[in-house]
């Protein structure tokens, strides 16, 4: 049978535009809620009594939670390098914090990289990157060439929060890396005038956007600087928490406290856009909390950001999605941020431009697949530490100390048995599979935020 002949063109149009249409709105939404150096124990879907976070505990209590959930790195730019591609960031070699470098574009996510938003762009989502980037200052890698729609936020790794610090109009302003935390925020190409506390200008800005893509399936990704450094809080907050002594805890639970509000203000206009229902929504932080740097607190875990402990690399971790994850599951099973992009691509039948180290955990949430043991891996180069996660055991080299240890970290979470001895089959196995894994990354392409002067030696128009 002819189409054409048979049906006017009329008809044929409305049919293609309603398959169109029908077909974008099976595509969930996704609303990415990064938290930057939250501690394990400082959401009290996690345990915590001194920091209620009711809103950020919904995505919890109507969906998932992650007992066992780790990021890629254990601090904030490479962990965030993972996240948005779904790769170990060491295939590419993005194994350092980046400097800020305007004028450099190696200094960021690679171009040969696709992003999660690019990704996503196949399946004609709108997408919002609001907050902190870190992924590089250099034009070439600015959000709005890496896939989003809109951008509004900063290109480094830190910010002032009070609007009246925001004194410097632009990258010429910059004189030193951490003078950009004082750079006025961009939307998208433009410098702007904030002029709430930044957590709330934030927050703000995700529920315009939700509203602006209400008619698209979108992606918002809200990568908060909350409870990142400088520890910095309004009246408003501050005042939650008047019974707490310690005034660097006090203002970093009043961080925390910002955050939740703003998750709740966004929960809310999904609700009141009847969009919940097929809105996926994660929360997690970009790695552990810097205790006692910024007053964060890891409970029973040992270390913090920046170390291969626990403490540095496993994370709150939670996720909805109403319309196909049962609500009220404690998930126990090991899993990675990089599984976000897999799951979220998955959905809308994507096909991704590179192999993703990441699983969609959709099937396993609804008891369709039993899970299976997979490997986690983690280095540091320049610090020689090494990590692996198989099953209940976790590897762990110290080089530069020449301590090797392996614990069961199913039953022993705050490492404090070495098992190299008395499983020395398993410490084997677990080391061979680093061996094998770690053949397969690069060094390091840029040189990270502990070797300013040498880069600055080598770049001396760096801030001219």
């Amino acid at each position: 049978m002819n189409l054409k002949k048979a049906w006017p063109q009329s008809l044929l149009l409305a049919l293609f535009v309603s398959i169109t249409y029908f077909g974008n709105a099976q595509s969930p939404n996704v609303v990415l809620i990064l938290a930057d150096d939250l501690g394990y124990n400082d959401v009290s879907f996690n345990g915590s009594k001194e920091i209620p976070t009711p809103n950020i505990d919904k995505i919890a209590e109507q969906g998932v939670r992650f007992t066992n959930a780790y990021v890629s790195y254990a601090v904030c730019g490479p962990s965030r390098a993972g996240l948005i591609t779904g790769r170990f960031q060491d295939r590419f070699g993005f194994g350092l914090n980046p400097l800020y470098a305007p004028k450099d574009p190696q200094m960021g996510l690679p171009l040969s990289e696709e992003t999660l938003a690019s990704a996503l762009l196949k399946a004609d989502y709108k997408s919002a990157a609001l907050g902190k980037w870190h992924l590089g200052a250099h034009e070439s890698l600015h959000p709005l060439k890496r896939g989003f729609t809109d951008f509004y936020g900063f290109l480094t790794g830190g910010h002032f929060y009070f609007p009246e610090d925001l004194t410097i109009q632009d990258q010429k302003g910059v004189k030193s890396q951490y003078d950009a935390y004082r750079e006025k925020i961009l939307r998208n190409y433009e410098r702007v005038e904030e002029t709430e506390y930044l957590t709330d200008g934030l927050s703000r800005e995700a529920v315009n956007y939700i509203e602006k893509y209400k008619d698209d399936p979108f992606f918002i990704y809200l990568a908060y600087n909350a409870p990142h450094t400088p520890m910095q809080a309004t009246e408003k907050y501050l005042s939650r928490f008047s019974h707490i002594e310690n005034k660097k805890r006090r203002t970093y639970a009043a961080m925390v406290s910002a955050v939740d509000d703003g998750v709740g203000r966004v929960l809310d206009k999904l609700e009141e856009l009847d969009l919940d229902e097929n809105t996926i929504v994660i929360f997690l932080s970009d790695n552990g909390g810097p205790e006692p740097h910024n007053g964060s607190d890891n409970g029973a875990l040992k270390g913090g950001k920046g170390e291969l402990y626990e403490g540095g690399i496993r994370v709150p971790f939670a996720m909805k999605w109403p319309k196909e994850i049962p609500q009220g599951i404690v998930y126990e099973k090991p899993i990675i941020s990089l599984d976000i992009f897999s799951t979220v691509v998955e959905q809308s039948n994507i096909k991704t431009k590179n192999k993703l180290d990441g699983i969609n955990l959709i099937p396993y949430l609804k008891g369709e697949k039993e899970a299976e043991e997979r490997v986690f891996f983690w280095r540091q180069t320049k610090k020689e530490r090494s990590a692996v996660r198989f099953g209940d055991y976790k590897y762990l080299n110290l080089e530069k100390s020449n301590e090797k240890m392996l614990f069961d970290v199913n039953k022993d979470i705050s490492e404090t048995t070495n098992l190299k001895d008395s499983k020395a089959n398993i410490y084997k196995e677990l080391e061979e599979k680093y061996n094998t894994l770690n053949k397969e990354m690069k060094d390091p392409i840029f040189m990270g935020l502990t070797d300013g002067k040498e880069y600055n030696a080598l770049h001396p128009d760096r801030f001219e």
